[in-house]
Formats: C-alpha cells, structure tokens, sequence
C-alpha cells in the first residue's frame, strides 16, 4: 500500500533533483526546467497532504492548480525574456549573461 511516506519521499527525490539542475546548470532553459521540477515536488506536498490529512477537503488540489498556473506562467515569462537576450547575446549560457551589470 502506498503511503504518505512515499509521497513525501518521492517530493524530496523531485526536489532534489531540481535543486541540483538550479545549482549547476549553465544553460538557461535547464535551469527553467529545474524550477518547473521544483514546483511540480511543492504540488505533490500538497496533494498528498490534502489526501492523507483532510480527504473530504480539496485544498491541496486547488493549491495544487495554482501552482501549476504559477509554473506556466514562469515559463512563459522566462522564455519570453531568454528570447529576447538571445537575440542581442547570441547563447543561452548563464555566465555569458552580463547585461545587467552597470
């Protein structure tokens, strides 16, 4: 039977893994992707949460939805503004990215 417990473990593997792509990656749209996994690790908390602590309540999938609009949101924004500085710096690599120092 699965549990919590495997929830939670399973949210903290996620969360790892996307804290380590934020850490290390050098290239912009993977360091996205790792935020995306990072939000996407908050979203099983709450879930699994809501379904082993309040099951008649659907505060953790309403939860849940807002973070996924928050998650897209980001990405588009995000891309929005990666394009735009590819297009004057000509990569996607984080170290190359000065343009905004003075």
């Amino acid at each position: 039977m699965i549990g919590l417990k495997h929830y939670l473990i399973l949210s903290a593997v996620l969360f790892s893994i996307g804290l380590f792509g934020v850490l290390a990656r050098r290239n912009i749209i993977g360091l996205l992707m790792s935020i995306e996994i990072l939000f996407n690790a908050a979203a099983l908390n709450f879930v699994a949460f809501n379904r082993y602590v309040h099951p008649s309540m659907l505060w953790g999938q309403g939860f849940a939805l807002f973070i996924i609009t928050l998650a897209a949101a980001e990405a588009v924004v995000g891309l929005a503004l990666v394009l735009a500085i590819y297009r004057g710096t000509k990569t996607v690599l984080t170290e190359r990215y000065n343009i905004l120092k003075g």
